[in-house]
């Protein structure tokens, strides 16, 4: 399995901050449809809401957990992302 970093805006308005918190065992129920595991989910500070970290089968599932959760009012940009050991092999081989 790839993992995955999503940078999401919030661009819906929530009634109050409890919904929008709320929303996350829905977000993680939908995503598990396309064997995507949320990992890790982040409230962050600057140019992005939150910041969430999937492992999903392939991109296929990324891009579709990507779509889940602009369905719950989140604009996002997902990126396949690399453990810098990983890194360290992958240019080894250059």
């Amino acid at each position: 399995m790839a993992t995955y970093a999503s940078l999401l805006k919030v661009r819906k308005d929530f009634q109050n901050p409890q919904d929008m918190v709320s929303s996350w065992g829905d977000i993680r129920t939908d995503v598990e449809e396309f064997d995507v595991d949320l990992q890790h989910t982040y409230a962050i500070l600057g140019e992005y809401d939150f910041l969430v970290i999937m492992e999903a089968p392939d991109r296929d599932g990324a891009y579709q957990a990507g779509v889940a959760l602009e369905r719950h009012g989140f604009d996002s940009q997902t990126m396949e992302i690399l453990p810098t050991e990983e890194l360290a092999q992958v240019v080894d081989d250059v």
